[in-house]
């Protein structure tokens, strides 16, 4: 692999970490705080819409397509260690495929998959909601740390 190759693929990869980790960041700091303050019943509707319409090729892109680069870079930086940067293009895939596509599939989907399954305006839905605030807002916020320290290490292993 060409080392200008290699330095594309990295900056593609600091570029989809960073709009990754922008996206999780305005759910942490104001969108879920927003639904938070809505009727359970509106909160719940709204959030069950997002977690529709954020199935679309354009998040996938970015959210996946940066999974797919950052486990090339992880890959060629371990069977090339001489590869200027290596242990920063190590970590920064280490930290977006677990910090952000790991905690994605093993805590926010599952807690999506819940939510999806109540009824708004039930008793059930408004206690799923509770607790679908806090957690699903603090493993969000661990994606986005990792997402963007995965972008910070891209960078920096291109300087």
């Amino acid at each position: 692999m060409t080392s200008s190759f290699l330095l594309l693929l990295t900056l593609l990869a600091a570029l989809g970490s960073g709009i990754v980790a922008g996206i999780f960041y305005g759910f942490s700091s104001f969108i879920m705080g927003a639904l938070g303050k809505l009727a359970p019943h509106e909160g719940i509707a709204a959030m069950q819409s997002i977690n529709v319409v954020v199935i679309n090729p354009a998040f996938f892109a970015a959210f996946f397509g940066t999974a797919v680069l950052s486990l090339v870079l992880g890959v060629v930086a371990v069977l090339d260690g001489s590869v200027a940067g290596a242990a920063l293009l190590v970590t920064g895939a280490l930290l977006y495929l677990v910090g952000c596509i790991g905690v994605t599939m093993v805590f926010n989907v599952p807690l999506n998959n819940r939510l999806a399954g109540v009824k708004p305006e039930s008793a059930e839905g408004a206690e799923v909601w509770r607790h679908y605030l806090v957690a699903w807002t603090r493993w969000n916020s661990v994606r986005t740390a990792a997402s963007a320290l995965a972008s910070v290490l891209f960078i920096v292993a291109m300087v």
